[in-house]
């Protein structure tokens, strides 16, 4: 039978938390701390471990370090009430299997165990820091998966494709990437291959020499070269030419770069290539190459639009307010406008948004008449409430998706609270509670 060690200084979660375990056929084992967990596992064997990040004395964080270093580690995954991107990122990083937000569910528990228990610990990543203007910002469910990515990504070299729309924020990604990573230290080079003519883009990436050609008045290193043991970020790949395709892929296959007018270099480079663009219909058209789709595409992620991370809208919002320094605020029904907006232009609009209304605004709290200028449209997603379900203060259009997502919930669950409060990813008692206060008792 297989041993579960649960790590949480909160004594009712944890016997509660083990009382499941054991109910899906494990044994269960618990600490209240670090130093009992450490002093367990040096005398027992665990076949997998639920870590908890907040701790007094050693963090969790610190503590999955200590297990990773052991001579044969188990599994770990952290379960945590306050997820973040950067303890998200940092625990993928050191190795963690997962890393998932309390609580969880009976279903949720056993399907991590199963996740768990067939294998060791996974691939090591990247670790965190999500506070200045470029950093990136959301615990949406989308963007959670994408914070694991990088986590998982981070410390590989194998070479990344960035997808999605406009402005979804792939740079910030890539950097990301960069930051967290065991090549944060050398330079992170970003090429625009859409903005650059095709006559220079070979210049630009694999450099020259003097008198190569007219006007090549110097020696040039190119980006290639300028991103040693770094990381070059192609960003819009989609759009170079098919010839200079040919040149890159080549380049890609045999890690040596030959300026033009000098010789050949070998490089040491991590890539990371981005576009908005469909590469696979690109291929069938016969305007991207097919090799070169995939020797760039050996890992893709995918990063959602800002209308599939509603959660994230506020907190997006917020965050490049206070980076203006005007001291501005979101205001409720200018929080009910930004979440009705659809957000064609995905964190770049939002941006933008922000830093208008912050220039413009009068008043130290913004109102939705501060935001008027945003086209209006459909809400990003329908709730299947009302069309006006965002009308009012915030609180009421909170209360609004609140008592039609428990609807919802409930009806899925056919009327099983406890199935229905697993669902939504709360507590049974929170569901109760929340059934009073909407009268759907």
């Amino acid at each position: 039978m297989t041993t579960i060690l649960i790590v949480d200084d909160d004594a009712p979660l944890r016997r509660a938390m083990a009382v499941t375990v054991e109910d899906l056929g494990h044994t269960a084992a618990q600490a209240g701390d670090a130093s009992a967990c450490l002093d367990w596992l040096a005398d027992h064997r665990a076949d997998a471990v639920l870590l908890d990040l907040r701790m007094p004395g050693m963090d969790g964080m610190t503590l999955l370090k200590r297990i990773g270093a052991l001579p044969s580690p188990p599994p770990v995954a952290v379960i945590t009430a306050v997820p973040t991107g950067e303890n998200t990122i940092e625990a993928m990083r050191l190795g963690a299997v997962d890393h998932l937000a309390k609580p969880v569910g009976r279903d949720a528990l056993a399907a991590l165990l199963t996740r768990m228990l067939p294998s060791t610990a996974p691939a090591p990543s990247a670790p965190t820091d999500t506070t200045k203007e470029g950093d990136l910002i959301g615990s949406s469910a989308a963007m959670r998966e994408v914070q694991k990515s990088i986590g998982l990504l981070a410390d590989s070299d194998a070479t990344v494709l960035l997808l999605g729309e406009t402005g979804t924020g792939k740079e910030v990604v890539a950097r990301a990437i960069h930051r967290h990573g065991s090549r944060a230290a050398a330079p992170f080079i970003p090429v625009n291959c859409a903005a650059i003519p095709t006559e220079l883009l070979e210049s630009l990436l694999f450099g020259h020499v003097r008198g190569a050609f007219t006007g090549a008045i110097a020696d040039r290193a190119g980006s290639f070269r300028e991103a040693q043991r770094g990381t070059l970020f192609l960003d819009e790949i989609g759009d170079m030419d098919l010839a200079m395709q040919a040149k890159l892929l080549r380049v890609l296959q045999e890690r040596v770069v030959t300026p033009v007018g000098g010789k050949p270099v070998p490089i040491d480079v991590r890539v990371v290539a981005a576009t908005h663009r469909d590469l696979g219909q690109a291929v069938r058209a016969g305007t991207f190459r097919e090799d070169l789709y995939y020797r760039i595409g050996v890992v893709p992620v995918a990063l959602p639009p800002l209308r599939d991370r509603l959660a994230d809208i506020i907190p997006l919002a917020e965050h490049y307010l206070a980076l203006s320094g005007t001291g501005r605020r979101l205001g409720a029904d200018a929080a009910a406008r930004l979440l009705g907006h659809t957000w064609p232009g995905n964190v770049r609009e939002l941006v933008n948004a922000m830093k208008r209304a912050a220039t413009l605004a009068r008043r130290p709290v913004l109102g939705a008449a501060d935001l008027d200028f945003l086209a209006t449209g459909a809400p990003a997603s329908d709730p299947g409430t009302d069309p006006d379900w965002l009308a009012g203060t915030l609180p009421d259009a909170v209360a609004r998706l609140e008592t039609e997502l428990i609807r919802r919930a409930l009806s899925a669950a056919q009327g099983n609270r406890a199935k229905a409060a697993e669902q939504l990813g709360i507590r049974r008692q929170l569901l109760y509670d929340k059934l009073d206060r909407y009268g759907l008792s």
